[in-house]
């Protein structure tokens, strides 16, 4: 809307200048005429003093000062100009039709006759133009007038969503909490709760005890080496389309070790399925990824937050090979941008919610490369890193929350 304002009234100053550029000339003749002339013999002149005499009788004549009619006629071409002004801009907004909707909904001309739209007391229909604002006497902006939305309008305006949860929660077990009641509140099955926390579905649960609720029922799957989308579809009696969709996979080969997978509707077999090897590490062998504040402790998948300001450098914990580095600033089950890194003994560690990202998928990195930027992309109430560690101990699990982690 802004544009299609600031277009009509870049017109309506030009017709503004012109018009004033006109008027100056005519003005300028017509003095110029009167100086060489006299006023007695410019034609403008005696024109008024007929029109004068007619009017005001004999007396008006004895005016030899051409102020009077000087004001007078700048009064009439100046009212003219406002006047044919205001009309020149009513007939251009009126006459053009090519208005521009901010939203979707406002195409469907349907809809520009439904009451419920934007409505006034009286209920009728109020689709207001904005109201402009000159600022520093050079410039105009619109403002939007104050109107009354319906909460469907507002739902379409602000993107009111039914699509499914995507990312996994980690609760906080509260007093009288079950896994029955949790699996109700959630539209889960209490099976799908047992099978991510390792435990059973009759468990008693703990005040305080930090509980995993997957989006749908179903199970995790951490990607091993050698893994396929149609095996691990079939060792949980799944669909390898449904895993494809809902983990928003490019494909069945899209997948790289390390990824934590959701299998909607899948069922734990009765064989456990091998679990990812851990690795014994040396102290050594992981660098810390950045500077930072730790503000959450170990949690899901065996990640730690390391808080600092946007832009902080984030560095490659370890030598290896860039899996997945994702940097279009969409949600990501809540890591938005990120990077995963293999490593040469197996082990992946994971760089979520980054501002930037500087390396791209294939490519080598050393231990204590910049990867990428602190940021606060996808679920983050504050700039920090995710940092997981995928295959062997988070070398950031031995601090308590609130450690300041600093490079020596």
């Amino acid at each position: 809307m802004l544009t299609f304002f600031n277009r009509k009234f870049t017109r309506l100053n030009s017709f503004y200048l012109k018009a004033k550029a006109k008027i100056q000339r005519i003005l300028f003749n017509w003095v110029n005429s009167i100086y060489e002339k006299g006023f007695s013999k410019n034609p403008f002149f005696c024109f008024l003093r007929r029109k004068t005499k007619l009017l005001f009788g004999k007396e008006a004549l004895r005016l030899k000062n051409g102020n009077f009619y000087f004001g007078l006629m700048s009064i009439v071409l100046l009212g003219s100009l406002f006047i044919s002004s205001d009309s020149l801009a009513q007939d251009t907004y009126a006459n053009n039709s090519n208005v521009i909707f901010f939203n979707s909904f406002f195409k469907n001309t349907d809809n520009l006759t439904n009451n419920d739209l934007f409505f006034s007391q009286n209920k009728e229909l109020a689709l207001e133009t904005p109201d402009l604002k000159i600022i520093q006497d050079n410039s105009i902006y619109a403002v939007s007038t104050p109107s009354i939305l319906t909460t469907q309008t507002l739902g379409d305006i602000f993107g009111g969503s039914d699509e499914q949860r995507k990312e996994i929660v980690e609760y906080q077990v509260q007093i009288g909490d079950t896994i029955a009641k949790l699996a109700n509140d959630y539209n889960i099955t209490p099976e799908t709760i047992a099978s991510a926390n390792g435990i059973s579905k009759n468990a008693a649960l703990k005040v305080g005890q930090t509980i995993v609720i997957l989006p749908v029922s179903g199970v995790v799957h951490i990607v091993k080496p050698g893994d396929v989308i149609s095996q691990i579809a079939k060792t949980y009696k799944a669909k390898a389309d449904d895993i494809v969709a809902f983990n928003n996979l490019a494909g069945e080969g899209d997948i790289f070790i390390g990824d934590s997978l959701i299998i909607p509707n899948g069922v734990m077999p009765a064989k456990p399925v091998p679990s990812f090897i851990t690795v014994p590490l040396a102290d050594n062998f992981f660098i810390y990824p950045a500077e930072g504040l730790i503000t959450q402790g170990l949690h899901y998948y065996n990640g730690v937050d390391l808080a600092n300001k946007v832009g902080t450098p984030i560095y490659a914990a370890a030598s290896g090979v860039v899996q997945r580095a994702v940097a279009d600033g969409f949600y990501h089950g809540g890591m938005g941008n990120h990077i995963s890194i293999l490593h040469s003994n197996g082990t992946v560690t994971y760089y979520g919610h980054l501002q930037t990202v500087f390396v791209k998928s294939g490519d080598r990195v050393g231990t204590g490369d910049r990867i990428g930027l602190m940021g606060q992309t996808g679920r983050a109430t504050g700039p920090h890193v995710h940092f997981e560690v995928i295959g062997a101990q988070n070398p950031l699990a031995k601090f308590l929350v609130g450690s300041v982690i600093k490079y020596k």
